[in-house]
Parts: C-alpha cells; structure tokens; sequence
C-alpha cells in the first residue's frame, strides 16, 4: 500500500519554504514588525515592540524568528539592535501581499487608528518610496474626491484630467505606466488604518513634493518633516 507524503514531503517538492514563510507572516505582531520596515531603514527593536503591541520578551522572541528566517537583518551598533527588512525583494513580497490581502478582504468598518505611533511619525513617513501617515491619506483621499484619481478595487488609475493635473505637477504618468512596477494602488496605512497611494506614482509624488522642498527627511528614521512651504502649499491642494 503506499503511502502518502507527509506534510514537509509536499512542501519541498512543491514549495519549498513557502508554509514557514506564511505562519511567520501570520502573526499579526510580527507582521506589524516587517510592515513598519518597508521603507528599508534600520529601526531599534524598542521602536518596533512598541509598535508592535508587545512586551519586550514576547518581541524579542519574534525577531528572532524573523531574524532566523532571513525575512530581517540584523545591525548591531554599539549596546542597540537595528532590524532591517533583508532584502528589496522580500519588500516587494510583502507589499504585493497586502495589496492581496486587502483586495480580498470582506467589506467592514474602518478599525481605530493606532494611537501609540508618535505623532510625527503618524503624521508624514515613508513607506517604502512614497509617502504614508495622516497627510498621504488625506491626500489621496482628495485625490480621489476631486476626480483626478479612481480607485478600481485596489488598482489605482488616472482619469483625464487627472493626468493633466499631475503633468503640471511635472509628473509624466506615461512614464510612470511603463515602469517595471504597478502604476497605482492603494497601499494599506497601519497608523491610520486606511488606504494611501502606493505604486509607481506614490513615488513619483514623493519625488515631487521632496524636489521642491514640500518635506524633507528628519532626523528620526522614516519621519517626514512638511517645511512651512510645503504646509502652505498642502493647505492650499487640500482646500482646492
């Protein structure tokens, strides 16, 4: 009689790694971890406990693992560990697997924004290359508002006057079409549990505001500072 392949049999035959990968994706503290690291900076593991939701033990744990896993790198600099998400691929994994997740998430109200994120941070950061926090959400939400964006379950599009605005923002959305990346998409905010725009133009957009002195990067890792212009010239996009 044969006999059947055990579970680790099928997984090396066919996937290789990939169930070890989901259960540590599973966790949702540990997902939070890697989630507050795709912009690719290095953070402390005290920010990232608290981030988290954890006790210092119980995260400690988890970085481990993850660390163990090779989804994080670890750097040791001085008394204080940085993690890292390891590799841009394994970044690019992850965000194409929040899109997934919340493409196919059954419709329900909008959960509380985390109210333990510092409040810069919740204000204006990177994830990953574009904008994220309070401001990009606010953003994105006029966006779409105003008709200039549309937001098609998850993929994001230009309409034509859209375009005609972003191209007097100097941002060439043909160009941003044909980059070896999705064009627009919604990209799940964890601070302000909403959506803001991620994708190709998400970064086009940064690169933009960055350019001409909108925000510039601050001291604390990932934390955009909005320059006075930069205020004045949100205020006035918001109010348009």
């Amino acid at each position: 009689m044969a006999t059947l392949p055990s579970d680790s049999e099928r997984e090396i035959a066919h996937f290789p790694g990939l169930s070890r990968i989901g259960a540590l994706l599973a966790d949702p503290g540990r997902a939070a971890m890697l989630w507050s690291l795709m912009d690719g900076s290095a953070r402390p593991a005290g920010e990232l406990t608290m981030i988290a939701g954890l006790s210092p033990s119980a995260a400690s744990g988890h970085l481990a693992k993850l660390a163990e896993s090779g989804l994080v790198a670890l750097e040791v600099r001085g008394r204080h560990r940085y993690y890292r998400i390891a590799t841009p691929d394994i970044a690019a994994a992850i965000e194409a697997l929040a899109h997934l997740a919340q493409a196919s998430a059954p419709a329900r109200p909008a959960p509380v924004a985390a109210r333990t994120v510092p409040l810069d941070m919740r204000y204006a950061r990177t994830c990953y290359d574009h904008m994220a926090g309070e401001l990009a959400v606010r953003v994105f939400d006029h966006l779409l508002a105003r008709g200039w964006l549309v937001d098609e379950g998850g993929n994001v599009e230009a309409t034509d006057e859209g375009v005609t605005i972003l191209a007097r923002w100097g941002i060439d959305v043909g160009a941003q079409r044909i980059r070896k990346r999705r064009f627009a998409c919604t990209c799940l905010d964890w601070s302000e549990r909403r959506a803001h725009l991620g994708g190709a133009l998400g970064a086009a957009l940064l690169d933009h505001w960055t350019q001409h002195r909108w925000v510039e990067h601050a001291e604390k890792p990932r934390v955009l500072r909005i320059t006075p212009a930069g205020r004045s010239e949100f205020d006035a996009l918001l109010s348009a």
